[in-house]
């Protein structure tokens, strides 16, 4: 499909996307990379427990990312990375990270989880980046600003 000016739907943008990774694909490098923080033998059987999936979904998803060059043969259940793996799934949980961050305080919340799942796909290396940025601002302040209705009924 060749991008131009103009809308598109959800999957027209998905098929001008030149990534060769799917969301799904992404899911599950997140939590095998996160899972390699907390152990060093990681098991196909541990992440369906963990992605609440069944392990045949585990089988068909390790295979797509072996193919693609994310994991190694995997052999008797156990995940390994490549490092093409470990550099794209490092930068999937700092994208987590930083959607998480923002979405607490722009919500003054303590848990963002299911909204940062549900649109850190959709969003550019650049847009994260930037969005780190101002965090890392927003964190600097004041916890609490006063509010211009504050500062009315002040006057």
């Amino acid at each position: 499909m060749e991008k131009n000016d103009g809308f598109y739907t959800l999957k027209g943008y998905e098929a001008t996307a030149d990534g060769e990774i799917t969301s799904a694909m992404e899911d599950y490098l997140e939590m095998i990379c996160r899972m390699k923080h907390r152990t060093e033998h990681m098991k196909a059987r541990d992440l369906a427990q963990m992605l609440h999936v069944k392990p045949s979904s585990v089988s068909k998803m390790v295979q797509q990312l072996a193919a693609a060059g994310y994991l190694e043969n995997v052999h008797y259940g156990m995940i390994t990375l490549t490092p093409k793996g470990e550099k794209t799934g490092e930068y999937l949980l700092y994208r987590h990270e930083v959607l998480c961050r923002f979405l607490c305080r722009l919500n003054r919340s303590a848990d963002e989880l299911e909204q940062a799942e549900k649109i850190e796909h959709f969003l550019n290396r650049t847009t994260i980046e930037n969005l780190d940025a101002l965090t890392a601002y927003l964190d600097s302040l004041p916890p609490e600003l006063p509010s211009a209705e504050n500062n009315a009924a002040k006057r």
